[in-house]
């Protein structure tokens, strides 16, 4: 029989604060193949946002349920279930929609987390570490002592490439634009922070000694991603996930002539839908073993309720927070920590 839930809804694109509200919605009882799992907890994250805007590649039927990932716990089973059981903590899946308080998903489309690692930890690990963990391993085969370039260090992607770093041996220039973020950094592990401008190249050759560089993560683009490029070696490798500032890349035909630099883009959303499931199950192991011992981990800001929607994703919208937003079922206190 169909039972009623919460949910986070849009029925129209536009500003999130002003379109998605708490509604009920109808969800039914598993399938042989399938789980009901109840929500603890589902982060905000930029690309959410985009969707609710009308903005993002991925655009779910309207009315729609925002919530790329989080994580939930399982209630009920389908008949015909056997690898998953009620009480077990899963991370949900991508298409689902997160923000809600409860719903039905394949059985083979989630996967358990393991205990030691808190709920809000788990809730953030599928997206921005998983993006980072790809980019520093899937486009230049790094040795130990290498160093990374990176803009955008203070983002979640940004903060999980240094925290994957620097258990991996390899060493990061990571580039922002505020000096009240250096701290913060460097308590994560980053070897160096600079302030971004003009002479940005000829700072990370001062900080790096000269290295050759081959690998540089940009997710701001138009003037900030060419200084990247900039100090990269011949040969180097240029991965953009992000366009933060909106402008174009610019490809110099030098550059490309005579250095012969690579220029990439990732979407670990395409990553996920074409990974064999081996693939996908080995990449969250390693993350859940870095999380379980506090090597990987995201600043939580507050979590709300999903009945305060309107109140967290204005929360979620404002720039120079201190860690992310996240809505929480009624059970997100259970950490497992």
């Amino acid at each position: 029989m169909p039972s009623k839930v919460r949910a986070i809804v849009f029925h129209r694109h536009g500003a999130p604060a002003e379109v998605a509200r708490c509604e009920e919605i109808e969800t039914a009882e598993p399938a042989p193949d399938e789980v009901r799992v109840r929500l603890l907890a589902a982060p905000i994250n930029p690309a959410d946002l985009n969707v609710i805007e009308g903005k993002y590649p991925i655009r779910p039927a309207l009315p729609g349920v925002p919530g790329v990932e989080g994580v939930g716990v399982i209630e009920a089973v389908g008949a015909g279930v056997t690898a998953r059981h009620a009480g077990e903590r899963v991370l949900l899946p991508q298409g689902y929609g997160t923000w809600r308080e409860s719903g039905v998903v394949k059985a083979d489309s989630v996967w358990a987390v393991p205990d030691g690692i808190a709920t809000e930890q788990a809730a953030m690990l599928r997206i921005n570490p998983a993006t980072a963990w790809r980019m520093l391993r899937d486009f230049v085969e790094l040795k130990p002592g290498d160093w990374i370039l990176q803009n955008a260090a203070n983002s979640a992607v940004g903060r999980a490439v240094v925290q994957i770093a620097r258990v991996s041996g390899w060493r990061t220039v990571n580039v922002i634009r505020r000096a009240e973020l250096i701290a913060g950094l460097k308590a994560d592990g980053a070897d160096v922070v600079l302030l971004d401008g003009d002479d940005l190249p000829a700072q990370i050759a001062a900080a790096t000694g000269g290295a050759a560089i081959s690998l540089a993560l940009n997710a701001v683009g138009g003037d900030s991603a060419l200084r990247l490029v900039q100090a990269l070696a011949p040969g180097g490798t240029l991965v953009t996930y992000g366009a933060m500032s909106r402008q174009p890349l610019r490809i110099p035909n030098g550059l490309l002539i005579f250095q012969d630099l690579r220029w990439r883009g990732f979407w670990i959303s395409q990553w996920y839908r074409t990974a064999a499931p081996e693939a996908v199950a080995a990449m969250l192991a390693e993350l859940f073993t870095l999380a379980q011992s506090g090597a990987l981990h995201a600043p939580v800001e507050r979590l709300y309720p999903l009945t305060e929607a309107a109140a967290a994703l204005a929360h979620a919208a404002q720039g120079r927070r201190a860690g992310k937003i996240l809505f929480c079922g009624e059970a997100a206190g259970d950490s497992r920590a």
